[in-house]
């Protein structure tokens, strides 16, 4: 018979599968330019903040987030976990700081960015007209 595992662990694992790259929103994302706008570039390590996609010759970026990872105003982002509350809070605090930081680095080299939120990933008919107008300018 085998021990359930500890809570730490189980909350360790399932963090340990949380994916930074090729995420469900990403994908649709890219999915969306392929159809208007291909050749594109993803996850450039030499850009301020690693965007997901980004164009080089235009210099434009578009970072994909999560709406709970970075403290989006909708009611998936703007829920708050119970357990361990101040570190979570700290951490998002944290995730926004950097997210400005990298948005006015690619700013001040001359870069345009656009974020998208996960939550906006259900309206694809939306998305894709405001990412045509953001790449196509």
């Amino acid at each position: 018979m085998t021990r359930p595992e500890p809570p730490d662990a189980r909350r360790s694992a399932t963090m340990r599968a949380v994916k930074s790259r090729d995420t469900t929103p990403e994908l649709a994302v890219r999915a969306l330019l392929r159809a208007f706008a291909p050749g594109y570039r993803l996850d450039r390590k030499e850009l301020p903040g690693r965007p997901d996609v980004a164009y080089l010759g235009r210099r434009k970026a578009i970072f994909v987030h999560g709406c709970f990872w970075h403290g989006h105003d909708c009611p998936r982002g703007a829920r708050m976990p119970k357990a361990n509350a101040d570190y979570w809070a700290a951490k998002i605090a944290r995730n926004r700081a950097r997210d400005a930081a990298a948005l006015a680095a690619l700013a001040g080299q001359g870069w345009s960015s656009l974020v998208v939120w996960e939550c906006e990933t259900r309206q694809a008919q939306a998305l894709s007209a405001r990412l045509r107008a953001f790449v196509c300018a």
